[in-house]
């Protein structure tokens, strides 16, 4: 069968149903109509305010203007990029880049024929290093904003009703804003859990653990998902003593159960320890550390764990305190996300919400895909986003990222399928540089050969994946990666062979 053509794949962006949609998905329609208001408030109405300057909020405001439309963003940290730019995304892949660039030259480099009398960790200026990113990365966006003429308004906004928004600025004073569309990109925050207060000190959350002032001898990391794992890799590789405890019987429980199997091995092998079925009881800060004392998932006998610092990292929970949604009557759902419908509307019309506020992953790239259909909605177009369709990436080392549906998805759907594989021991690159730990395994429909998921454990696997995450937005095929040249000696050759596996048969295995 020949590559799909560029007519099929045309024929596919006129003809293909976005009103397929699972429960926690949102498919949108090509339907026009806008669900602006208009009220008549002279020339100080924004045609678009946004509330939040996240990922979600400044890309929306930032698209909101480039579409015509007049834009307010507000935000309260006093500093654009949300939780991602300021204390999530950003720093943490600086420490990451930084710590792995330690634990290479410390134990790495002298197999590469570079050797060094000794090396140690400048902490202070690794933190510098992390700060400047986050501070040129914030100032860029505010840089945007000018250039799109997007109007910043520095402050806590809340709502007076669904066209106004009152906002308490940083510098002590008081200013309504007006809408005729208003956006709610609020973002989320750190997931509390019984009977543990986060002091960002002896018990830090993720905001904490990017800002320690030493490297604790012992850490314990409470939640083995994206977060967790990131941080207790950093502090790792310089040296900390890393206990992951997880209540769950595997980390990670969204990831693919074989490449989990894989990259638990991979982190254990780093001398990351796990303790899984486990929960945290309760715990005990009266000394110079903190006691954990901990019990079987199903219940059991207690033991204690000691640490000098604690991660809390348990999840995220939608920001919505505040706001004053109750006042104009949004609606959430039990777990406090907005409620929304597929063009992205509460149950007020010309308020809307988008990003971590509302189901769907919670990822800053998702938020900023959601942020773009939302105002091109407003505007009149359409918009589309699929969250089947959106990658996930731990950005540990190795990597592990994915796109589509795990094979233990796959089998609950009940559709037959085929599965190829192919390890970076076999790829001629990821030997070449000595890095060689992970493969790409790809789910395939077996009567259509249609990719399903693709899964990648690799040192790059957050860029590779996005190969694969073109291939399912078009419906592609294995046999279509397949017969696509890819450059050698490359990482990426690996997803090729995987693809051949799946369609036919590898060449180099």
């Amino acid at each position: 069968m020949a590559m799909a053509s560029f007519a099929r794949r045309k024929a596919y962006l006129l003809t293909r149903n976005l009103s397929n949609s699972s429960n926690d998905v949102l498919k949108y329609s090509f339907s026009l109509t806008s669900f602006s208001r208009g009220f008549a408030s002279g020339s100080e109405e924004n045609d678009v305010v946004v509330i939040g300057g996240g990922p979600g909020g400044y890309v929306a405001a930032i698209k909101a203007a480039q579409l015509g439309l007049k834009t307010t963003c507000i935000e309260k940290r006093g500093a654009l990029g949300g939780t991602c730019l300021n204390v999530g995304c950003i720093p943490s892949k600086a420490l990451l880049h930084s710590s792995h660039m330690y634990h290479e030259a410390k134990h790495a480099f002298a197999n590469h024929g570079v050797k060094f009398s000794s090396v140690e960790v400048d902490l202070p200026a690794m933190m510098a290093q992390k700060d400047k990113a986050v501070g040129n990365l914030t100032r860029g966006i505010e840089g945007l904003f000018k250039k799109n003429k997007v109007n910043y308004v520095k402050g806590y906004g809340k709502f007076l009703s669904p066209s106004e928004v009152s906002v308490d600025t940083i510098d002590g004073g008081n200013s309504v804003v007006k809408g005729k569309n208003i956006i709610i990109a609020t973002g989320s925050d750190v997931k509390s859990l019984p009977g543990i207060t986060i002091d960002e000190k002896k018990i830090v959350s993720s905001t904490g653990a990017l800002a320690l002032s030493e490297i604790p001898k012992k850490l314990v990391v409470v939640g083995a998902g994206y977060i967790g794992l990131e941080m207790g890799s950093v502090w790792g590789r310089l040296g900390s003593e890393v206990t992951v405890v997880e209540f769950a019987p595997e980390i990670v429980p969204t990831m693919d159960g074989e490449v989990r199997k894989q990259f638990q091995r991979a982190l254990e092998k780093q001398k990351m320890k796990f303790m899984l079925k486990t929960k945290v009881v309760g715990v005990d800060t009266s000394g110079d550390g903190v006691k954990l004392r901990l019990e079987p998932a199903a219940g059991g006998e207690q033991t204690t764990l000691e640490a000098d610092v604690v991660l809390v990292s348990a999840g995220r929970s939608p920001f919505t305190a505040g706001l004053g949604l109750d006042k104009i009557g949004v609606e959430t759902d039990k777990i406090g996300r907005i409620i929304v419908n597929e063009r992205f509307v509460t149950n007020v019309p010309g308020v809307y919400a988008i990003g971590d506020v509302i189901p769907g992953p919670m990822l800053a790239h998702k938020a900023e895909e959601d942020g773009v259909a939302c105002v091109e909605f407003i505007a009149g177009k359409h918009g589309h986003v699929d969250y089947d369709k959106v990658p996930g990436v731990v950005y540990t080392h190795p990597e592990v990222a994915s796109v589509g549906k795990t094979e233990e998805q796959v089998k609950e759907l009940g559709v037959a399928y085929r599965v190829g594989k192919f390890p970076f021991l076999a790829n001629s690159r990821a030997k070449a540089i000595d890095d060689a730990e992970g493969m790409v395994k790809i789910l395939a429909e077996k009567e259509t050969d249609k990719i399903l998921g693709v899964h990648i454990m690799a040192p790059n696997a957050g860029e590779l994946i996005h190969e694969a995450v073109l291939a399912i937005n078009y419906d592609a095929s294995s046999e279509d990666i397949a017969r696509v040249c890819h450059a050698h000696p490359t990482m990426s050759e690996a997803l090729k062979e995987a693809a051949m596996a799946t369609h036919d048969k590898p060449i180099h295995i």
